[in-house]
This record gives C-alpha cells, structure tokens and sequence, in this order.
C-alpha cells in the first residue's frame, strides 16, 4: 500500500468524524432549541396564570348570544325532563320555546297542571288556543282541568255547573277538530258524568 493509498483513507476518516461531529452537534443544538421552545411555552402559560391570580381576574366567561337548540329541540328535552319527575327544568324548556314557538304554551299547561297549579296551566292552556285555533289538544286538556277543578268539594253547586258547562264547550271544540279521538271521547263522558251526578 503506498503513501497516497493510506493519506486517502486518513483523510476520508478525518472527514467522517467531522461529519459525525457536526450531526451530534445538530443534534444537540436541536434538543436545545426544542427545551427552550418548551420552557418558553411553560413559562408563557405560567406568567399567564399568575397574571389572572394577581389581578384578581377571573377566567373569561363564554356566553352564547344564539340558543344552540331549536324550539322542537327544547321542547323534546321539557319532555324528557317531564318523563324523569322534573317539572321545573320542564318548565324552563317549555318557556324558552314559546318565545318562537306557540303551542309550547300547551307543554307549559300540562307542566303546570302535573305540579298542581291549575291558574297557571289554565292561563297557558288559553294562550295555547289563542295563538294556535286549531290545536285541538289544548281545548280538551283545559276541559280536563275544569273538570277536575268541578270535584272540588269545597265550591258552589252554581260554580260548578258553570265549569262544567264551560268544559264541555272545550271538549266537543277538540272533538270537531278531531272527531276519532278517544281521549277527547273519555273527556267527554266523565265531564257529562259528573255533570248527572255519577262520579
């Protein structure tokens, strides 16, 4: 092997370690950046937070200018909570979907109806058939009301016939608008029951 043979690969050794050198030094460099990156974020995010306890701020409040759910929407979920015995979260659906959708005045009744509350559910079932005619649902259950308010023992003979006679109006409304239905039909012969006597 001559001279030149073994300089060659001492130079081509030489060279390779300055390469490797130089990558380990990349390397190190690029960890390096990467932890100052990652400090600096951590610090950042920390400075943050000592900045809102200092003050005395408090977190931004998210506040929704649109309701995410629709009436419908609303009025499913007064539904749910009606099926798990609460009626004031109900209620609460039910209100937020008469501002756009009238025969939610019709879900307040019954709500209101289930906790006892005949003024207010009678006032919504009424609002319910001013706003909505034809819904026929409202005339019969605000004849139910009347009928229930009827077995009261506590109220007059007189005020009694006139809510009953009131009641039966509702019902035979709810039966033109819609003939076939049963309930409308049991509405009807208990209110003519009670009417004869026969409760």
């Amino acid at each position: 092997m001559g001279k030149g043979k073994l300089l060659d690969i001492a130079n081509k050794t030489e060279v390779r370690s300055q390469i490797i050198k130089r990558q380990k030094s990349e390397v190190r460099s690029q960890a390096i950046i990467r932890n100052n990156y990652i400090s600096f974020k951590v610090c950042s995010l920390f400075s943050v937070f000592c900045l809102l306890i200092i003050s005395g701020c408090s977190l931004p409040r998210i506040i929704i200018l649109d309701d995410p759910l629709t009436p419908h929407e609303r009025i499913n979920l007064g539904v749910v909570y009606e099926r798990m015995g609460e009626i004031d979260k109900a209620i609460e659906e039910y209100e937020r979907a008469s501002k756009k959708l009238p025969v939610a005045h019709l879900y307040l009744g019954n709500a209101y109806f289930q906790k006892g509350d005949f003024h207010e559910a009678e006032r919504h079932y009424r609002i319910a058939i001013r706003k909505v005619p034809d819904l026929s649902d409202a005339y019969n259950n605000l004849a139910w009301l009347y009928y229930n308010k009827a077995k009261d023992p506590d109220l007059t003979a007189e005020y009694i016939k006139e809510i009953l006679k009131e009641a039966e109006g509702l019902v035979i409304k709810a039966l033109k608008l819609k003939p076939s239905d049963k309930n409308y039909k049991n509405t009807l012969n208990k209110i003519r029951e009670l009417k004869n006597g026969k409760h």
